[in-house]
């Protein structure tokens, strides 16, 4: 295999793992079909890629989205409680 194949199939199946499989899936397909002369395994496997493609435009298109509406939220209370917390555990007496 190419390096350089190898390099882009690993940079699009990191990024998105679901949509990268597709992808590849659909376009291997495609590859087999129209090098073999089949026309129905070239068609299947172009829509599979345009599925692939759509579903990681639509990834991509929600996280920008989804970060910028999202409110800060805080743990813990902005100051810290008037009163000390309980100890834990009483000291043992020595007898």
């Amino acid at each position: 295999m190419n390096p350089l194949f190898a390099k882009f199939l690993r940079t699009v199946y990191r990024r998105e793992p679901v949509s990268g499989f597709i992808m590849i899936l659909g376009t291997t397909d495609a590859l087999v079909g129209g090098l073999g002369g089949r026309g129905s395994l070239l068609s299947v496997g172009l829509l599979i890629a345009l599925l692939g493609i759509i579903m990681r435009w639509r990834q991509i298109e929600k996280k920008p989205r989804a970060i910028a509406n999202e409110p800060a939220r805080y743990l813990l209370p902005p100051s810290s409680s008037p009163q000390p917390l309980p100890p834990l555990m009483k000291n043992k007496r020595k007898k």
